[in-house]
């Protein structure tokens, strides 16, 4: 999953994309409202951080204007500021959630997951197909009740594909969800990726679940 953070304090954002880079996200940052706003249309991600108090555009403004343009990435507010007013405002512009800092990075990744969960409409927080499981919350991948060892990369990428089973996956899109702006990812590479993920969640004598649509991309589907 990858997520964008618009913050203008250096430090914070930068301790927020490590430890959300240990929870397996693809994280963005960026330190002003103008350019958060032209990652916010021109790229796609799971979900945005968006602080309040920015240099050019504030995050209101930010989250009016994505809104407008007919973007429904789910957005969590940030702000030092703790009046209800702040919180009604920065809802009603069409935020989903709303943190006041200091926060702490256990709530913030619970809040995470319970907003990245919504676009699929489920209370489990279990992905899975057949007797294949995902747990996003602890990592855990599992087939036939067998613990398998992903890396970062090939766990974020089972997850989009889980999340969007049944369905025919671009590599672009691949790309844009499971690895951030600055990455330099090859057509090839994600070839590779998706070889080593069906090595390791493969049975043998069971069908793959992941299919290669030729000229297409690739799909996980029963």
């Amino acid at each position: 999953m990858r997520i964008l953070i618009v913050e203008d304090e250096v430090k914070l954002a930068h301790a927020m994309k490590r430890a959300l880079e240990l929870q397996k996200y693809a994280v963005d940052i960026v330190n002003n409202g103008q350019e958060g706003f032209d990652f916010a249309i021109g790229e796609e991600f799971s979900l945005i951080i968006l602080d309040v108090m920015l240099p050019e555009i504030d995050g209101i403004d930010i989250c009016k204007r994505i809104r407008a343009a007919g973007i429904h990435t789910p957005v969590m507010m940030l702000t030092a500021k703790g009046q209800i007013a702040d919180k009604v405002t920065g809802l009603d512009v069409g935020a989903d959630d709303y943190m006041v800092k200091p926060f702490s990075f256990e709530e913030l990744f619970a809040r995470i997951r319970a907003l990245v969960r919504r676009p699929v409409q489920s209370n489990d927080p279990i992905l899975s197909i057949k007797d294949l499981t995902l747990d996003p919350k602890t990592f855990i991948v599992k087939r036939d009740d067998r613990i398998i060892e992903l890396s970062s990369k090939e766990f974020s990428l089972l997850e989009y594909l889980l999340r969007n089973k049944n369905t025919v996956l671009h590599k672009d899109q691949i790309i844009a969800h499971v690895w951030n702006y600055d990455s330099n990812v090859l057509s090839s590479t994600i070839e590779v990726h998706i070889k080593h993920l069906r090595d390791k969640i493969d049975v043998k004598g069971k069908e793959s679940l992941i299919y290669t649509i030729r000229g297409r991309g690739y799909t996980i589907r029963e």
